[in-house]
């Protein structure tokens, strides 16, 4: 619903501010003045107050409403407006510099058009209520053992251990395939902190190298410069669900006598030569977070090649404990476990993979057929030998572009149009300086200073999609105009 419809004018009758609110059926309307100004808001126990009162219908609405109110710029972070929103404040308008109404939040939804959310309406609630009706709650139970499953089959067999978030993922598929300390392991520079931190947990070095500029993967050109008889690993990061050239990896593994440990996390339904991603390494690993294409709020996967890696990762993730002697801990192992009803959303989730995937490749396909023409977007690609998930569908603001990315995000921000900035560059930040040659990775600084991330939940509708990149092709045009 757009913000004008749930807002009237301070001079407006508290008879059509009655009218608006059983149109809306929002049960709060919000105040303008004649400068477009945030004054007030007004509820249904508003103007019944102000009627027990003096007032009357054709009364302005200013003698009813409430001017003591909570408002926040329409900039403020996700987690400070949660932190906003309690049992008194419910909805919470977001406003410009100028105080200009721009969006609204509340419980139910955070921003008019978030750049990712989850959709829980298949059978995630019923399995959840099978698990507390039957009292397997915890890391134990049917639901575990099927979302495991789920993932062997889709994976021609392979063994699957489901954790408790994806960078654990990462640190146990490592620990198990015994990356340590004095070892180094290749990376790309343009990633999640998560897959280098994981590398580190383990003792071992990072090694960061550059991407492609057109996949903003690792650049598998630049790999085999960095390789030194202290290499154990290469971690492909299939970035925002583009998988890495595999095949080119995979040679150079063999060549090297180099594992590989798959992060797919942004990749699940992502495809490399006709085979899954994670079907081409030592061990794989996936995030089911809340804005990835499956979720379970928080939850991890690894999937291995090699049995008894597998079964040592079993140990280590559950204590180090064996399975067949309890409280006999054979190494030091970790709480790394998935509870049952995380993994009942998780098997709800993944009944609908295909679905989400079909989803995600509709926003790609309709954004990439509206930016076609412009000329100062960088879009994604699909080569070839891949078929992209478009976890995130995200692009580039050229350098000639009369306007900036950050321009951009600022535009959609005041339009109820969530974006996210993408990663910074690894070797930038403080705790990874050591780990990279500035000079050296030139293209992973690039594409962080211009790219940004369009909304991309698999529950989009149309209308939101055509309002999305009919904001974004209107900015363009504005800049051409004035050029």
């Amino acid at each position: 619903m757009d913000i004008k419809e749930l807002s009237i004018h301070n001079q407006d009758t508290i008879k059509k501010a009655l009218q608006v609110l059983d149109k809306t059926g929002l049960g709060v309307i919000f105040i303008q003045d004649v400068d477009g100004k945030l004054v007030g808001l007004l509820t249904d126990g508003d103007i019944r107050r102000a009627l027990i009162g003096d007032a009357q219908l054709n009364s302005p609405v200013e003698l009813a409403m409430n001017r003591n109110f909570t408002s926040l710029p329409v900039e403020t972070e996700n987690k400070v407006i949660l932190d906003n929103l309690t049992s008194k404040v419910k909805i919470i308008p977001l406003t410009d510099a100028n105080g200009i109404l721009v969006d609204y939040a509340s419980i139910n939804r955070l921003r008019r058009i978030s750049v990712a959310s989850p959709v829980l309406n298949g059978n995630e609630l019923l399995y959840i209520t099978d698990c507390v009706k039957t009292n397997w709650i915890s890391s134990q139970g049917k639901y575990v053992r099927a979302f495991e499953n789920s993932f062997e089959k889709y994976h021609g067999g392979r063994k699957s251990l489901a954790v408790s978030n994806g960078t654990v993922a990462l640190h146990l598929a490592l620990d198990a395939l015994g990356i340590t300390k004095g070892d180094e392991v290749l990376v790309a520079d343009f990633t999640f902190a998560a897959s280098v931190n994981a590398i580190i947990y383990t003792g071992a070095t990072p090694v960061l190298v550059d991407i492609e500029k057109d996949t903003w993967n690792i650049d598998v050109k630049k790999i085999e410069q960095y390789i030194t008889p202290n290499t154990r690993a290469i971690m492909p990061v299939h970035i925002y669900g583009h998988p890495c050239n595999m095949d080119a990896i995979v040679e150079i593994a063999k060549r090297h006598n180099l594992l590989i440990i798959e992060d797919c996390a942004e990749a699940l339904g992502s495809l490399y030569a006709g085979k899954p991603v994670g079907t081409y390494c030592d061990a794989a690993t996936y995030s089911f977070f809340g804005n990835k294409t499956i979720t379970t709020g928080e939850g991890g996967m690894v999937v291995f090649k090699d049995e008894r890696v597998a079964e040592r990762a079993a140990v280590l993730r559950d204590h180090g404990m064996e399975k067949n002697r309890r409280y006999w801990h054979t190494e030091v192992g970790y709480n790394y476990r998935l509870t049952n009803l995380q993994a009942a959303v998780g098997v709800g989730q993944f009944e609908r993979l295909d679905e989400f995937v079909v989803a995600k490749r509709v926003n790609a396909d309709t954004y990439s057929k509206a930016f076609a023409d412009v000329p100062y977007f960088q879009l994604p690609i699909e080569r070839d030998d891949s078929f992209n998930s478009f976890w995130m569908y995200t692009l580039l603001v050229n350098e000639s572009a009369p306007f900036t990315r950050d321009d951009l995000i600022h535009h959609l921000n005041l339009k109820g149009i969530e974006t996210r900035p993408v990663f910074f560059p690894i070797h930038q930040m403080p705790p990874y300086v050591n780990f990279g040659k500035p000079e050296e990775l030139t293209v992973s600084k690039w594409v962080s200073a211009h790219g940004l991330s369009l909304p991309s939940s698999v529950n989009l509708t149309t209308t939101e999609l055509m309002y999305i990149c009919q904001t974004i092709n209107s900015f363009v045009a504005d800049f051409k105009a004035v050029v």
